[in-house]
């Protein structure tokens, strides 16, 4: 019997250095598939975007940079928060979103 976690987060779209959109976002995790956190961004009334993330690189991510490519964690500081740094890229664009590292890591953990 597999188990799911699930999560849902307010992240930042970093627009600028001096500009940012909340963008919400589910986590799901699930141990039939225990490498893979499953992300869907929710990016309009009706629109989603999907990813799928290593498990490990998320959890790398909180703790020093790390990925290439496609995809980039890595953590950091905004107003005395901690946050964890999303660098996504694809053939349709690039975002840097901005997680909750407390959140993250407590999904992750869970």
């Amino acid at each position: 019997m597999s188990t799911s976690v699930t999560c849902e987060l307010h992240l930042r779209l970093v627009v600028s250095s001096e500009s940012s959109l909340p963008v919400p976002a589910g986590l799901r995790y699930d141990s039939a598939d225990p490498y893979a956190v499953h992300a869907t961004f929710h990016t309009g009334a009706q629109e989603t975007v999907d990813w799928v993330f290593a498990r490990e690189l998320l959890s790398e991510g909180l703790r020093r940079p790390t990925g290439c490519g496609d995809v980039r964690v890595w953590p950091s500081r905004n107003r005395g928060q901690g946050i964890v740094c999303i660098a996504l890229s694809s053939p349709e664009g690039e975002a840097l979103l901005e997680a909750p590292a407390r959140a993250l890591g407590s999904f992750l953990k869970r």
